[in-house]
C-alpha cells in the first residue's frame, strides 16, 4: 500500500482490546467499507474469530484491527478513533478521503 497508512487511536485501541476481551469467540476488530448510507458508503465495525490471509492488520496497544483489500484505498490515511460524548460513545473513522459525511458519522463519500 502506498502512501499514509491507516491508524488507531489511544482510545479506539483501549476500547478494542475491552470488547475482544469480553467476546470469547473474538480475537480481532474489522473495520470495513460496504456500498450503501445516506452518503454512499458506510463503515461496519464487527468482533471476529481471525483474519483472512489478505486482511491488512494493524496493532497498537494490544488491540488488532483487520481492513479487507477492498476497504483499504477508501481508509487510506484514516485513524480509527473512539469517542464517548454526551450523545452517546461509538467509533468514529477520521478520513481524508472523505469529501462528505452524513450526521451519523458511519456515512461517507469520496
Amino acid at each position: 500500500m502506498s502512501g499514509p497508512s491507516i491508524t488507531i487511536s489511544p482510545s479506539a485501541a483501549k476500547r478494542i482490546v475491552e470488547l475482544v476481551g469480553a467476546d470469547e469467540n473474538a480475537e480481532l476488530f474489522r473495520v470495513s467499507v460496504d456500498g450503501g448510507g445516506c452518503s454512499g458508503f458506510q463503515y461496519r465495525f464487527e468482533l471476529i474469530e481471525s483474519a483472512a490471509p489478505d486482511d491488512l492488520l494493524i496493532e497498537r496497544d494490544g488491540a488488532t484491527v483487520a481492513v479487507d483489500p477492498t476497504s483499504i484505498p477508501f481508509m487510506v490515511g484514516s485513524e480509527i478513533d473512539f469517542v464517548d460524548e454526551l450523545i452517546g460513545a461509538q467509533f468514529k473513522i477520521s478520513n481524508p478521503n472523505a469529501t462528505a459525511s452524513c450526521g451519523c458519522g458511519t456515512s461517507f463519500s469520496i
